[in-house]
């Protein structure tokens, strides 16, 4: 069934669509770190330093994203 009708449908939320939610929301906080950190003109060691473990937060969103997003596509694929 696809996204679309499943919302329409009455009864519980799909897990899926929670899921692609959720992985949409991680994505977009990874992208809004990763321009915050670019958008800072704060420097030295200590900024780089900040701006590096930002990238990483940024990154580590973005793989639980990906994992989210893997996640509902295979429960798309469960009967």
């Amino acid at each position: 069934m696809s996204p679309a009708a499943r919302r329409h449908r009455p009864g519980p939320p799909d897990p899926a669509d929670g899921l692609r939610d959720h992985s949409a929301t991680l994505r977009s906080h990874a992208l809004r770190l990763h321009a915050a950190a670019e958008a800072l003109d704060w420097q030295g060691p200590q900024a780089d330093a900040f701006r590096a473990e930002v990238a990483a937060l940024a990154e580590r969103c973005a793989t639980a994203a990906n994992g989210l997003a893997v996640a509902a596509a295979q429960l798309e694929d469960t009967p």
